[in-house]
């Protein structure tokens, strides 16, 4: 017997991340053994994954398990895990809409899904959230089109657009668009009360005022990761709410076992700020107003995809936190996220109460495929 194992991997960006994608016939069928075959994978736990494929980041710690369809209405399964580095644990609580982008171009290149020229839509169903993606993928010759003239801030160069509508995820956890059922709460804190949104689409997030916790709404990953106060508030916050909703039974369970959602972010107004990746300064005309968006305790280097789509529905609901920072959002069909790296731009529309659009451009790349050898023992 070999001392090591060899099973096929690709490695494939999805927007502003990237993951490793393994076909769910080639894993361990019991849970237990899959997972301690993925943790070898990516060489967690470890904050440098230096024995495995992980990147030592969370935008790049990420994992995709790709099988066939066990949705009637779907083309393609897809089930997102969060690999930790600092624990033998994979957080299969929520999705990444950045990862979603890469599913349909790997569906459609490993023959899952036939291609369609021009554009061909893949029904994508999320394990994770039970919930339907829409992709419209441009391809040519069979497949997923690469080049292309999308640019998507946080990503060097351009690619194909990648249009990804996560409007049938709205309840992605909770089962209600406002998991309290208000568009804002007051909670009570170690700073005293607080007022907050938690909307959920895609994945539940967690909203608060830049003001109410001393920030601005421009600030950078370093000054934000830095600051050890303000990740203890903002953790603080983030696991009083994922109780408040359901998804941990206290404040310890939701850090030690949820630590990726709901995410939080904090907002304000529409302001000059630097993009910390280029030094440009954006104006304050090229965005509707600011996000910071925090993900496995840290800032988001530029803004996570499902929380996009979450954020521009939130944007749109009267009363939210998110609504009040855009005075001219009724006008919007389009809206602009000021994030560390750049501008995200959404697409949101309800109809009657229902959530009709939440689509936003990514664009995806395989970059490797073969073989990931893990050890025996």
């Amino acid at each position: 017997m070999s001392d090591q194992e060899r099973i096929p991997c690709v490695i494939m960006r999805g927007g502003t991340s990237k993951a490793m994608f393994l076909k769910n016939n080639h894993l361990p069928q019991n849970i237990a053994e899959r997972d301690k075959m993925i943790l070898q994978i990516f060489g967690s736990p470890d904050v440098r994954q230096i024995d495995g494929l992980g990147g030592a980041d969370p935008l790049t710690s990420k994992l995709a398990i790709i099988g066939p369809s066990t949705h009637p209405d779907a083309d393609i399964d897809y089930t997102f895990g969060q690999v930790s580095m600092t624990a033998p644990y994979i957080d299969y609580t929520g999705n990444c809409g950045n990862i979603s982008s890469a599913v349909g171009p790997f569906a459609i290149d490993e023959g899952f899904v036939a291609a369609k020229s021009p554009t061909t839509t893949v029904r994508i169903h999320n394990t994770n959230t039970g919930r339907i993606l829409l992709a419209e993928v441009p391809t040519e010759n069979g497949r997923a089109k690469v080049n292309g003239e999308c640019k998507i801030d946080g990503v060097p160069g351009t690619g194909a657009k990648i249009m990804m509508d996560f409007s049938g995820t709205a309840g992605s956890a909770t089962n209600k668009l406002l998991p309290t059922g208000n568009p804002m709460d007051t909670i009570s804190t170690s700073k005293g009360p607080l007022a907050v949104s938690i909307v959920d689409v895609s994945n539940p997030c967690v909203f608060v005022r830049a003001k109410d916790i001393g920030m601005t709404g421009r600030e950078t990953p370093q000054e934000v990761n830095s600051n050890t106060a303000l990740l203890a508030l903002l953790e603080e916050i983030r696991a009083k709410t994922t109780v408040m909703i359901g998804m941990a039974p206290d404040c310890q369970t939701a850090t030690q076992k949820s630590p990726a959602f709901p995410m939080i972010a904090f907002v304000a107004p529409a302001a000059d700020y630097v993009d910390f990746t280029t030094g440009q300064t954006i104006k304050q005309e090229q965005v509707d107003f600011l996000s910071r968006m925090m993900f496995m305790q840290v800032l988001h280097k530029t803004y996570p995809g499902t929380g996009t789509a979450c954020t521009g529905a939130a944007a749109k609901i009267p009363g939210t936190i998110v609504h009040e920072a855009i005075p001219h959002i009724d006008s919007l069909k389009v809206i602009r996220i000021g994030h560390p790296a750049g501008v995200i731009e959404i697409e949101a529309a309800f109809d009657e109460g229902q959530l009709i659009r939440a689509a936003f451009a990514r664009t995806a790349r395989r970059i490797m495929e073969g073989y990931v050898y893990i050890r025996n023992s």
